[in-house]
């Protein structure tokens, strides 16, 4: 694993040969972009593996109601796959994508469990589905959030870590390593969602994540890139805010 800093402006042959050639995942393909940030930490595997397995985004359904559709995944994006053991082919593309739908949709319905249980228990009213209005700030730092292990077969072959947030009729959920740092990945979840609500809009009604699935990929490229967690400072956050205000206009 390689840990190094960015300082701004810096010129690449200052940088130590590990740092100035990209590695095999692909992490740092775009220096042209990223020199001019401050103090941009990246964290890199010298290994196909990713930290992140997949990141989703479903529904939430309110807790006291007798609400009774179904958790939907709307969006998923796995970075590091599983195949399903003693597969045979030639079907074994077709039963490792069903594979990974159904591992995708049971994190689902756990998030929604564990964030209705925590808004039970809470005593709290519950929150409403929607906000009053699609320009009402997002309160995220009032949001329910948390983290669950999964044991190994219990639906990944391999022990892992869910990170969620629950907003409004919203979940966000990250697939981790079991040992990942958790603190570094729920701040890039925190990040990412309210990237998400801010720049595509996902609570206004009507809104269709498959019409903007193409966007959704541009944020996770530039602040998940392959599954990768990165430390990011809030002056490399605003940056790449610009540029994504900039080609996506509200």
């Amino acid at each position: 694993m390689l840990l190094f800093s960015v300082q701004p402006h810096q010129p690449l042959d200052t940088l130590p040969d590990t740092a100035r050639s990209a590695p095999s995942c692909g992490c740092l393909s775009c220096w042209g972009s990223l020199s001019p940030y401050q103090g941009l930490w990246l964290r890199c595997s010298t290994h196909p593996g990713a930290m992140v397995h997949a990141f989703l985004i479903h529904t939430l359904r309110a807790p006291n109601t007798e609400d009774t559709g179904l958790c939907r995944v709307l969006y998923s994006c796995v970075f590091g796959a599983e195949k399903s053991p003693d597969d045979p082919r030639p079907h074994g593309a077709e039963r490792d994508r069903l594979l990974r739908k159904e591992q995708i949709l049971a994190v689902a319905r756990q998030v929604e469990s564990m964030c209705r249980l925590q808004q039970q228990a809470s005593g709290r009213p519950p929150m409403d589905l929607q906000p009053q209005s699609s320009d009402e700030q997002v309160p995220l730092h009032e949001a329910p959030r948390g983290a669950f292990r999964l044991a190994a077969e219990n639906p990944f072959q391999e022990p892992r870590t869910v990170v969620w947030l629950g907003v409004f009729s919203l979940g966000f959920a990250l697939v981790l390593d079991a040992h990942e740092n958790l603190l570094l990945a729920e701040g890039t979840l925190r990040l990412l969602a309210r990237l998400l609500l801010d720049h595509l809009r996902l609570l206004a009604p009507g809104t269709n994540l498959l019409l903007r699935a193409d966007r959704i990929e541009g944020i996770l490229t530039r602040f998940l890139p392959h599954g990768q967690l990165l430390f990011l400072n809030d002056q490399f956050v605003q940056g790449l805010e610009k540029e994504l205000s900039a080609a996506w206009p509200r």
